[in-house]
């Protein structure tokens, strides 16, 4: 099996690592929250408990 050059494994690591990249951005974009005000809304219920001790 023949050597590869440095170069040629530079390349090899920068094209997976940009293709995992791409990936993660994808998969953040895709994934973001489609109703912020409900999660803010159950934020101030929470905090609006107020415990008597």
């Amino acid at each position: 099996m023949p050597q590869m050059a440095p170069l040629y494994w530079f390349m090899l690591f920068m094209f997976f690592l940009l293709m995992f990249i791409m990936f993660n951005i994808m998969n953040y974009f895709n994934f973001l929250p489609l109703y912020p005000n409900k999660f803010l809304h159950s934020i101030k219920k929470m905090n609006s408990l107020n415990w008597k001790w």
